[in-house]
């Protein structure tokens, strides 16, 4: 592996996942392979999770971690030929080039902006790290994509999983902001790479973006696409094709203990309680909200780990 900043960088996912899980038992079990090695961390917007689970899994294989709040520090530029005489101290080309001197990998978070759909999708933040700094990326989530959650819900179905192929369902779920689509779809593309029985429910208006979800069947009846799941992924995003748009803020689609029936509930969290979902659910033993957020660990461990054995 050379970089992680899409699913599709993962050779073989099947087996990812389960070294992730053995990793899981261990996960010191590698603390030489980082040592003497520095993971720089840049935040261009907030995080908890992703946060804490990236610099733990650093340290676990032996890492040092540096970590950057970018905007609170400096405006990068990113358009070549550009007149920087506004707000943009320091161009990509040469921070990207610093950075690479400072650290061995660097990972990045930076989010959409929800209003302009072709640059939100050019992931020119990423894109930019990735054309001109000298050692490996990793997305902490960008502005289409989150590939260390998709690899962490993996993780938890496969560990949680009662039959061979279980019937996994991502459900939209009503929300008061507007929010991205990188979650839905990284677990989307990491679904359609599992033998799992997959679907996606969601209003009439919240496709995504069909060139991501491809032939994945899309039922508008809530209700039926829940029938028999095993697995249902909660998960709130705008509109796509009115790009940026609330559309409905239908409470119907919150997800209640009698829609959940037998199956486990996910959600990437935050959750806004009795909004996406009912406290009867998020409070049960069916909800494996919390294994899941654990998992990010690992998930970011084991990429950290194959981008170490390639330096």
């Amino acid at each position: 592996m050379k970089k992680y900043t899409e699913i599709a960088d993962i050779n073989s996912i099947p087996e990812i996942i389960k070294e992730a899980i053995q990793l899981k038992s261990n996960p010191f079990q590698f603390e030489a392979l980082g040592k003497h090695r520095t993971l720089v961390m840049l935040f261009f917007n907030s995080s908890l999770r992703t946060r804490l689970s990236t610099e733990k899994a650093a340290k676990n294989l032996g890492m040092y971690v540096t970590v950057l709040n970018v905007n609170d520090a400096w405006n990068l530029e990113y358009e070549n030929g550009a007149i920087m005489n506004l707000n943009t101290a320091e161009h990509v080309k040469e921070a990207a080039q610093v950075i690479s001197q400072y650290g061995d990998i660097i990972a990045i978070r930076a989010f959409p902006t929800l209003k302009d759909k072709a640059k939100d999708e050019s992931e020119y933040i990423i894109n930019s790290f990735i054309k001109y700094a000298t050692v490996p990326i990793v997305s902490m989530e960008s502005a289409t994509a989150h590939p260390l959650q998709a690899m962490a819900d993996a993780m938890t179905i496969e560990e949680l999983k009662t039959k061979k192929r279980p019937k996994v369902v991502l459900t939209w779920a009503p929300h008061t902001k507007v929010l991205p689509q990188a979650v839905p779809n990284s677990f989307v593309k990491m679904m359609q790479n599992l033998d799992v029985d997959f679907s996606i429910t969601h209003p009439k208006g919240y496709e995504l973006n069909p060139e991501i979800t491809k032939e994945t069947p899309i039922n508008y009846n809530q209700d039926e696409a829940l029938k028999d799941a095993d697995f249902v992924y909660a998960k709130n995003w705008c509109s796509y094709s009115e790009y940026g748009q609330i559309l409905s803020t239908d409470n119907q689609w919150m997800l209640t203990k009698s829609k959940l029936s037998k199956a486990k509930f996910m959600h990437c969290l935050p959750v806004r309680r009795n909004v996406v979902v009912e406290d009867a659910v998020l409070d049960s033993e069916q909800s494996v909200v919390i294994q899941q957020a654990n998992n990010r660990t690992y998930a970011a461990q084991i990429v950290l780990k194959k981008l170490l054995e390639n330096l």
